[in-house]
């Protein structure tokens, strides 16, 4: 197993965590607004089957 040579910093670890909790944030509001609009039917947004995309490149 890989072991680091030198220990990480607390700042080093705390600024990451709080990178990765941010992140989760953002994707957790992202995900919130995007239901509510589809949930309301305002939403522009058209999802879209992967498989059936694959299926129209391969018949082109």
């Amino acid at each position: 197993m890989a072991v680091p040579k030198k220990k990480t910093s607390k700042s080093k670890t705390k600024s990451r965590k709080a990178n990765w909790k941010n992140k989760a944030a953002f994707a957790v509001t992202k995900a919130l607004t995007l239901a509510k609009s589809v949930f309301n039917k305002e939403s522009k947004f058209v999802y879209n089957n992967r498989k059936e995309e694959k299926q129209e490149k391969i018949s082109n």
